[in-house]
């Protein structure tokens, strides 16, 4: 009876998740169409979504190139949400990855384009999961990271303690060793840091 129920707690959470990803708030508050447009994205380039979940930006993304799009998250559910997706947008070059950031296995200099979209504050080791990015990202290639400013006055959001202030992420990516990085207020409460390598 216990398994019975932890199984349908668990698929509620599940639920309520995708409910919160896909809602017309979420829309508003990060139009993904519009900051997806105004990406260094080209039709020739390989793109990578980390912590993917229901496909909130692989699929503009997926829109953006002739190439393929890796969708990487640790929950099958939410590969299969995106794959659904992709049949009903007919999008066939979406490659879906079920793993963590650190356990990442890409070639070396694969991709031009990453999307890290409210991610990093959850990996156990930001040092290592950017030096990964670093790994897998071409010369000259893209990481767009997106956080929740570490602000007391911000109050949406996950905990204070696990987020990351724009500036700490802005030296750790330098650190890992990115070049020039370009910060993006989205909203009060939002970040983006456009790192290239």
């Amino acid at each position: 009876m216990n398994n019975i129920k932890k199984s349908h707690d668990g698929d509620q959470k599940f639920l309520n998740k995708i409910a919160f990803l896909e809602s017309k708030q979420r829309e508003r508050l990060l139009p993904p169409e519009m900051l997806i447009d105004e990406m260094p994205i080209h039709e020739n380039h390989t793109l990578l979504d980390i912590g993917a979940g229901s496909g909130f930006f692989t699929i503009p993304m997926a829109k953006k190139t002739k190439e393929t799009v890796y969708a990487l998250d640790f929950d099958s559910r939410m590969l299969n949400v995106i794959s659904e997706k992709a049949i009903k947008e007919d999008l066939q070059n979406i490659k879906l990855i079920e793993s963590t950031i650190e356990a990442l296995s890409l070639e070396d200099e694969s991709i031009d384009f990453i999307m890290a979209s409210l991610i990093l504050h959850e990996v156990e080791s930001l040092s290592k999961v950017l030096s990964k990015l670093y790994e897998v990202t071409k010369i000259g290639g893209h990481l767009l990271c997106l956080e929740y400013e570490k602000d007391e006055k911000i109050i949406e959001g996950p905990p204070m303690d696990i987020r990351i202030s724009s500036t700490d992420l802005e030296q750790s990516l330098l650190n890992s060793g990115f070049k020039s990085t370009k910060i993006t207020r989205i909203n009060d409460s939002i970040y983006t840091i456009l790192a290239k390598k």
